[in-house]
């Protein structure tokens, strides 16, 4: 008989997390359909309801309808639960809960939670979903203190009012979720950096990775002693975040349609925001369907890239494309290892990497002239609609709402796969594993 490469024992939790996050999407779908989530005099009709839920649990943000005028404060409470639940992963917030509660994780639980959170071993499930319980609220509370305070002096009478939408910006912040209580998102606030800035603070760090985060908690102090994985998602997202704002900047300064009427300053608090919205944050102080083409394509690469691996953002994710790059230059070089530091990588993970990299061209290519088949849109804005629902960013130029509800169910599809992971989502589909008895003799054909 031939022997199993994956235990059942592992490959049955694998399979559980894609049906976990598709009942989230149908209970939330159910709840949103419920009148009392509709403002006005009309019910929720099912496909902005499907498409909403679906956006929410996989903290995607983007929307087919206007969050602050179709859902009753109900409705926008039920999409915050939903991103709260989606951003830090059904299995991982049913282990937190389980440990507060009953202080014990059973073997199945642990099992579960490393194929969610890619953890490395069974033993640093438990003290990691404490601290990234910790992390994730202090994050929430301390965004959502600045974010009330700013708006109850500058913007809204209320104190409820101000605290209500602090709330509701930090946690959709945290979790990568583009969605807002306001019509135009941020763009009231364009300039405000008491308000954009700690947007963006809670959207990098939450595109950071759960992993990352718990090392950075107990050993921020020694960085000569990250891991590997650490240093390329450190390194390589403070990085982007630089050639994102400047690449913005650079690209927008004088664009009439969005930096050009700002003064300096406002201009680079909206630059920071143009560097790291992209990357999965999907809030937007200006309208992105006026910014250049060459500002659109620059933006669909850094969706595309994403954020860490483990975290709210999407994309194939910083590690997968640094690793790609030091293949590339290993090969260039002819080195025969792949090395990072004083580690060497081996070639399983960069097997791995090629596949998440591959398969996301694909589904994003192919995604992409289904949805110009289905409308009728230019290239350059379905690719960037499509990469968006794809690396749960939530940004788009404004075609969403415009949709059929073809082009709509493509979308959604494109979320579950991007939160999912195109891993995790193809482990679910193999029932079994095998590996071959023997090994065939090896060619080499001619590559170039």
């Amino acid at each position: 008989m031939f022997r199993p490469v994956i235990p059942a024992a592992i490959a049955h939790p694998v399979r559980l997390l894609p049906l976990s996050f598709l009942a989230l999407i149908l209970v939330g779908t159910l709840a949103l359909l419920l009148p009392v989530a509709r403002a006005g005099q009309h019910a929720p009709d099912f496909m902005p309801a499907f498409f909403t839920s679906a956006s929410a649990v996989t903290v995607t943000g983007l929307a087919s309808v206007d969050t602050s005028t179709y859902w009753s404060p109900a409705g926008q409470a039920i999409i915050l639960v939903l991103v709260e639940i989606g951003g830090l992963g059904i299995v991982a917030l049913a282990t937190v809960l389980g440990l507060f509660i009953g202080g014990r994780l059973g073997l199945r639980t642990r099992l579960v939670a490393q194929a969610d959170m890619h953890v490395v071993s069974l033993g640093e499930v438990r003290p990691l979903f404490q601290r990234v319980a910790v992390v994730m609220m202090s994050f929430q509370v301390v965004i959502a203190a600045i974010l009330t305070l700013r708006y109850r002096a500058e913007y809204f009478d209320s104190w409820a009012t101000a605290l209500w939408h602090g709330v509701f910006d930090a946690i959709m912040a945290f979790n990568n979720a583009g969605f807002s209580l306001n019509a135009d998102s941020l763009t009231r606030y364009a300039g405000d950096g008491l308000i954009i800035i700690p947007i963006c603070v809670g959207v990098f760090f939450g595109a950071v990775g759960f992993p990352v985060l718990a090392e950075l908690f107990s050993g921020w102090r020694r960085p000569g002693r990250w891991t590997i994985h650490t240093r390329l998602t450190v390194w390589g997202s403070l990085g982007l975040l630089v050639v994102g704002a400047a690449g913005f900047l650079l690209l927008e300064w004088s664009n009439p349609g969005s930096l050009g009427p700002l003064s300096w300053h406002d201009k680079l608090v909206s630059g920071l925001e143009g560097g790291i919205m992209p990357r999965s944050g999907g809030f937007n102080s200006f309208d992105w369907g006026q910014v250049r083409p060459e500002t659109l394509s620059f933006a669909t690469v850094l969706m595309f890239i994403g954020g860490g691996s483990a975290s709210t953002a999407g994309g194939i994710k910083v590690t997968t494309f640094l690793l790609l790059a030091y293949v590339v230059l290993a090969e260039l070089r002819g080195d025969p290892q792949v090395t990072i530091g004083s580690r060497s990588i081996g070639p399983r993970v960069i097997r791995t990497a090629l596949t998440i990299a591959l398969l996301s061209v694909m589904l994003v290519t192919g995604s992409t002239w289904v949805l110009m088949l289905l409308s009728d849109i230019p290239f350059d804005h379905a690719l960037f609609e499509v990469t968006s629902a794809f690396a749960t960013v939530g940004l788009s130029t404004g075609l969403t709402v415009h949709l059929s509800v073809a082009s709509q169910l493509v979308l959604i599809l494109l979320m579950f796969i991007g939160r999912v992971g195109t891993i995790t989502a193809a482990s679910a589909l193999v029932l079994r594993r095998r590996a071959p008895r023997y090994t065939l003799p090896e060619e080499q054909p001619i590559i170039g």
